[in-house]
């Protein structure tokens, strides 16, 4: 089977963006057994209320929920368990120097195939107040208020002849 090239995003974590706010964006491997990629591919996954941890110089994802394959029979793994991220040393001392002391956290934003493989999208993320989640629903009521008039006048709606 030949690897496709260019990105196949397959999931999105728009929960993060929302609680979060998102820096120092990331890419990382993530290590998968073959049931979970082919259970991936198909959609079967989620990213809400998973997280990033750090330990013994290795960067773990938990709560990442990958729904065991319908063809897998035994090798089918536990669909909550903990897996490894594929890192370079130079970004987890970078990650581990950011999360000190700050009230950071990593969360994963996305999950994609590069050229066959699985990736994930990773980001520092300090939580919102409430007051910036009102702002960021005020912002995005807005917006689309403002795309949805473009599209009435474009249509004929009130104002055209």
């Amino acid at each position: 089977m030949s690897k496709k090239s260019g990105k196949d995003v397959l999931l999105e974590n728009r929960k993060a963006h929302f609680l979060y706010f998102l820096t120092d964006f990331m890419v990382a491997g993530i290590v998968l057994t073959g049931t979970e990629i082919k259970s991936l591919r198909q959609g079967n996954a989620s990213l809400s209320d998973s997280y990033i941890t750090l330990r013994n110089g290795e960067a773990w994802i938990n709560n990442m929920h990958i729904s065991n394959y319908k063809d897998g029979t035994l090798w089918n793994v536990d669909p909550l368990r903990t897996r490894k991220l594929l890192l370079t040393r130079q970004e987890l001392r970078k990650l581990e120097r950011e999360l000190t002391g700050t009230g950071m956290t990593i969360v994963p934003t996305k999950v994609f195939l590069h050229h066959g493989y699985a990736k994930m999208e990773i980001a520092l993320a300090k939580g919102k107040k409430a007051h910036d989640k009102r702002d960021a629903i005020k912002e995005r009521d807005e917006r689309r208020e403002v795309g949805k008039a473009l599209r009435d006048h474009g249509k004929g709606g009130e104002g055209s002849w």
